[in-house]
């Protein structure tokens, strides 16, 4: 099993297959985003050779990120030779929707349910305001879709001072006749674009507090290594959940590894890159395993002190990242 210095065993892997994306969210990229060679990528030869190895290791879920996962070429093929990677249990996607809706059958049939659906608002304007691009009705159809198909859905919507905080009660709506999670993320400074990041008012509890003058909250029981706080509505057959992403209430249990499309690894999402994996699969792949071990070993105990520790003058693009 991969553990850490902390006592935390690792065995979910977040693996970008792209850096592209075909929107350009304010708080996540800049509007001149510059992407990577794809000879640069991960091919899918060593994206099945890492997980192999991964899974040996106590991997046991992966969830496909970007960018945007549908605009990597050969995707669903990728998706059909991870599914049979042995112990490898669980495949999750997180896609903004613009392309994904033709696959929904292929997924279904695959097995692979889970799907993280990324929206910030549910009108049409701001959607372009947000994204920089003109796709809201693309990515409604797709949300439409995914529930049509009884798919598992999380709305992740990125909660944004000035911008996006009147439509809580809408999002949270959305739960009412859906089985559906809507899950409030606060805002964080992945946005790629050189400027500062000074903190943000939209806390948790700030939006906890805002849902709660309109709806009855119940708190439920939260999964292992969940990094959301969830709450029922009586009446509602969805729920709702706030991700402290920027307050980091959830480090001490995170059990993740974060693997970029050019196969950059990252230990906590506010760290540096700790490793770069794809030279040692193409000329040294006895030491994948190794160097994972000793990098996860390494470890900070929690966000705040990885961000201490950042030498980057400016944080990533979160598609850089890969979420």
């Amino acid at each position: 099993m991969l553990t850490d210095a902390h006592h935390r065993t690792i065995d979910y892997v977040r693996l970008s297959v792209t850096d592209r994306c075909n929107l350009r969210c304010t708080y996540c990229m800049p509007e001149n985003m510059r992407f990577v060679q794809r000879a640069s990528l991960l091919t899918d030869q060593e994206i099945i050779s890492l997980l192999q190895i991964l899974a040996a290791a106590g991997i046991s879920k992966v969830r496909i990120t970007g960018g945007e996962p549908f605009l990597r070429p050969g995707l669903m093929t990728l998706l059909e030779k991870i599914k049979s990677i042995p112990g490898i249990r669980e495949i999750a996607i997180t896609t903004n929707g613009v392309l994904t809706q033709p696959f929904i059958p292929a997924l279904q049939q695959l097995g692979i349910t889970n799907i993280n659906l990324s929206l910030d608002t549910l009108q049409a304007a701001r959607f372009t305001q947000i994204t920089r691009r003109n796709r809201f009705t693309t990515v409604m159809d797709t949300l439409h879709s995914l529930l049509l198909h009884h798919m598992h859905v999380k709305i992740n919507a990125v909660v944004m001072e000035n911008v996006n905080t009147d439509e809580l009660t809408a999002f949270t709506a959305l739960t009412r006749d859906n089985a559906l999670s809507v899950r409030f993320i606060e805002e964080m400074p992945f946005n790629g674009q050189g400027h500062s990041f000074s903190g943000i008012t939209w806390n948790y509890h700030k939006i906890l507090d805002t849902i709660s003058d309109v709806y009855t909250l119940q708190k439920i029981n939260d999964a292992p290594h969940a990094t959301s706080l969830n709450y029922s509505i009586p009446g509602h057959k969805g729920t709702i959940g706030v991700i402290p992403a920027y307050s980091r209430t959830f480090c001490g249990t995170c059990n993740r590894l974060r693997i970029s499309a050019t196969g950059s690894v990252k230990t906590c999402l506010y760290g540096n890159d700790v490793l770069h994996v794809k030279e040692l699969l193409q000329h040294d792949i006895s030491q994948v395993l190794p160097a994972i071990q000793n990098a996860i070993h390494g470890r900070f105990a929690d966000g705040f002190e990885a961000a201490r520790h950042h030498t980057e003058k400016n944080m990533e693009s979160m598609s850089v990242i890969g979420g």
